[in-house]
């Protein structure tokens, strides 16, 4: 650990220093550079339609064993599951088992005593390890992850690249590099001849608990990996819905380097997930990404067991919105109707930043209802492996349930007129029609509750009202996540952006709500939202960090007066 020849010097040099020198070095990766991952175009007669398309054959053939794996161990309970394609449900794509609350006990065990461990490589080796993951992901595996996303997560081609490919290379890519640039930073040291401060990164001893959503792979990837990056180990329970994709990425991992115990893959039940981790007094924090009631649970319990845990756990959570268009009448129509339209329908409306509610001045009403309708009607909804499909299925049955349930009421109520869509139905896969609904009363439930499907709210307000719109819009909801402002009028687009400030932590002007991309517009919303922590820039990496400060003195302490005492 010591330069022998450094300590020599240092030694002639200062003859009253004390013999070693710095303990503390912060290597850095030279020269790393990153940029976002291009988007493919899947063309007809194109590599990667291809190789997509062969994927898509084999993922469909067979029904993938996914084991629990806790350390290096593969484990397989009573207790088995299995993932269906949503718009094929009577087609199995993988099996898999759930965790028992000892399993998960075991689980916790074996990340705690791998933190340890994996605490002491060098971050530039985890650097390596994660850019190595990167290019895995963005050549030989592809296909697979696409496939495996499209199958199990009924995301069309385009959703599935930007998701399971770009979002996920960029997460990893980007996660790296900030994680590098930490070693920029260095506090000061007045005199270095007497003295070095220093400040080093160690994960959080204990376990980090990665519970992931169906809706996007790579928040899986994100969630589960950025805490192991930062020197912590981790439980991962995957969505029920994105198994599969998961374990592809859990595998790629692996075969990147990264350790077995240091991410362990714990399929279980929730509650015996939620409260087995929170029992625990090695619980040093949960990322998490899903509904308010979860995570709301989720640190209740956290709360009334503060007193057990060895840190303050760090709870980081991101829990979905109910995101607005707000239209003034310079807007420009056209941006209007696309941008709605993509950021309403594009996977069925279950993206956290999905518009679910738009206010449109009455003045332009007409010309907007045209082209909405239009553009709604010329959408195809398939399956996926339709290079023609606009959309495909809702997740499962409970989210049909769900949405299917605000449709009905919708068109019971004599405030609502659904003025497109409308239709579902379940009989082979959960297919909900892309549906439309006007709104007579800005503050009915369908305009402020999360419906997390494929139905957009509008209510028509008249434009000398923008000022009560822009109140209502800004306290109905419990929410802020994103939100978009459709203006020209420069004057009114500076004022209105102030008055919007707390509604969203994405903003969009004269753009959709949706779309956020890896170091371009980090992610994450206030409010019940979530915690804000801005997965995709610098910050987040610091999240899952536990630094350390360090001063070493060079120089003996000879006295224990001051001067001034002296006289």
């Amino acid at each position: 650990m010591f330069n022998l020849c450094r300590q020599a010097q240092r030694a002639k040099s200062f003859p009253n220093s004390l013999q070693f020198g710095s303990l503390v070095s912060v290597d850095k990766v030279p020269n790393l550079s990153v940029k976002n991952e291009p988007i493919l175009g899947y063309l007809p007669g194109s590599k990667e339609r291809k190789e997509l398309e062969k994927a898509l054959k084999e993922v469909a053939a067979t029904v993938e064993d996914v084991p629990i794996v806790i350390g290096d161990e593969e484990i397989r309970t009573k207790n088995v599951r299995h993932q269906v394609m949503p718009h094929n449900h009577s087609k199995k794509i993988a099996q898999y088992y759930y965790a028992t609350p000892d399993l998960i006990k075991k689980a916790i065990s074996t990340a705690s005593e791998a933190q340890k461990t994996w605490d002491n490589v060098p971050m530039t080796e985890r650097i390596k390890i994660w850019m190595k993951a990167a290019d895995l992901m963005a050549n030989e595996y592809r296909a697979k992850l696409n496939a495996t996303t499209m199958l199990g997560q009924a995301k069309v081609t385009i959703q599935a690249e930007i998701d399971s490919a770009c979002e996920l290379i960029d997460f990893i890519k980007f996660n790296a590099y900030h994680a590098n640039e930490l070693a920029d930073y260095s506090p000061i040291s007045p005199n270095p001849k007497e003295g070095k401060n220093s400040l080093r990164y160690r994960g959080i001893d204990g376990f980090i608990a990665a519970v992931s959503p169906f809706n996007f792979t790579a928040i899986g990837g994100n969630l589960a990996y950025t805490p192991a990056l930062m020197g912590n180990g981790v439980l991962w329970k995957p969505s029920d819905t994105a198994l599969l994709s998961n374990y592809t990425i859990f595998k790629i991992m692996r075969e990147a380097g990264v350790p077995a115990g240091v991410v362990n893959f714990v399929p279980a039940l929730g509650p015996d997930f939620g409260d087995t981790i929170t029992n625990s007094e090695h619980l040093a924090g949960i990322n998490f990404t899903g509904s308010v009631p979860t995570f709301c649970r989720l640190w209740r319990q956290v709360g009334e067991k503060i007193n057990i845990y060895r840190n303050f756990p760090r709870l980081i959570g991101e829990c979905g919105g109910k995101n607005y268009h707000l239209v003034h009448n310079s807007a420009d129509i056209t941006s209007v109707v696309n941008g709605t339209i993509r950021s309403a329908f594009e996977y069925s409306g279950q993206k956290c930043s999905a518009c679910s509610r738009a206010y449109i001045p009455k003045s332009i009403w007409p010309k907007v209802k045209e082209g909405l309708l239009a553009a709604r009607d010329q959408l195809k909804i398939g399956d996926v492996t339709d290079v023609k499909s606009f959309t495909s299925a809702v997740i499962d049955k409970a989210a049909f349930d769900r949405i299917k349930g605000y449709i009905d009421y919708a068109r019971s109520s004599k405030n609502h007129e659904i003025i497109g869509g409308g239709q579902y139905d379940e009989s082979s896969g959960y297919f909900v029609q892309p549906t439309i609904i006007l709104c007579n009363d800005p503050s009915d439930k369908i305009m402020k509750e999360e419906i997390f499907g494929p139905v957009l709210s509008i209510y028509v307000y008249e434009d000398k009202d923008i000022d009560s719109v822009i109140d209502n819009l800004s306290n109905i909801t419990p929410y802020a996540l994103t939100g978009a402002l459709f203006a020209q009028d420069e004057k009114f687009a500076r004022s209105a952006i102030e008055k919007l400030k707390m509604t969203a932590g994405n903003f969009y002007v004269n753009d959709k709500s949706t779309g956020s991309v890896v170091g371009q517009q980090p992610f994450g919303g206030a409010r019940m939202s979530g915690t804000n922590d801005k997965a995709g820039g610098p910050h987040y990496v610091l999240r899952w960090a536990n630094p350390q400060s360090i001063k070493e003195t060079f120089v003996p302490l000879t006295e224990v007066n001051y001067p001034y005492m002296k006289g």
